[in-house]
């Protein structure tokens, strides 16, 4: 699974890496939980000829448009590319509402006789990338909205596979029109997509216990774990 993430890179790198006209302020983040705002791209069109994209802020945690109580989102921060296509909970947004969710790195925990250890996960250029990402929108009688999403997971690659057995789905660049094209449903045609992402691309090592308080939020969160 994927429970907590960071982003601290500069709009300006987030514009060029995502194809962005305009990216609002993007606080440094070194310990995003669920339940928070997180930073997504969508596409703001309903055609394939066109790739105009926004940065919006989503609730971590999709809550389904047919759900009765929004606190099914805290459930739901992680969906299995596997299943996508055939789960309620995320199939309707797999066909119409994909996102990328923006991130520079990531964290898991390795179960160990002592207890969990954290890791931190990054590219090795160190360039901010996407998750693949579903995102919904809820409302109920009294006007309240919320727009939600959800990290999908595939199987650990070589890296990840000695601390967990799933991690999050790391999208290609080449990768993002197909992703975000509203007009692409075929399942088959975005599974290609959702696959373990090149191992010997991106780094690993183990940090301090400081990142298990999602209250903890500061660059001391990523720095290595001392011998």
């Amino acid at each position: 699974m994927c429970g907590r993430f960071t982003l601290s890179q500069s709009a300006e790198a987030l514009a060029i890496a995502f194809d962005l006209e305009e990216v609002p302020p993007v606080p440094p983040r070194y310990n995003i939980a669920p339940t928070q705002p997180i930073a997504v791209v969508r596409s703001l069109t309903h055609s394939s000829t066109t790739s105009e994209r926004e940065l919006t802020y989503l609730s971590w945690g999709l809550v389904p448009s047919w759900a009765k109580d929004p606190k099914i989102g805290t459930k739901l921060i992680n969906a299995r590319a596997e299943t996508l296509a055939e789960k309620p909970s995320f199939r309707a947004a797999f066909k119409r509402r994909r996102c990328l969710i923006v991130a520079d790195g990531f964290y898991e925990w390795h179960r160990t006789p002592e207890g969990k250890q954290p890791y931190y996960f990054h590219l090795q250029d160190h360039q901010p990338f996407a998750f693949g990402g579903l995102w919904e929108h809820w409302e109920n009688g009294n006007g309240d909205v919320i727009e939600s999403c959800a990290i999908i997971t595939t199987a650990a690659n070589e890296v990840l596979s000695p601390i967990h057995d799933r991690m999050p789905v790391i999208l290609e660049p080449k990768g993002y029109d197909l992703w975000l094209d509203p007009t692409v449903e075929k399942a088959q045609d975005l599974h290609t997509l959702l696959r373990p992402y090149a191992a010997d691309a991106m780094v690993s090592y183990p940090v301090s216990s400081t990142v298990n308080n999602p209250r903890h939020d500061s660059p001391e969160c990523i720095d290595p774990l001392e011998a």
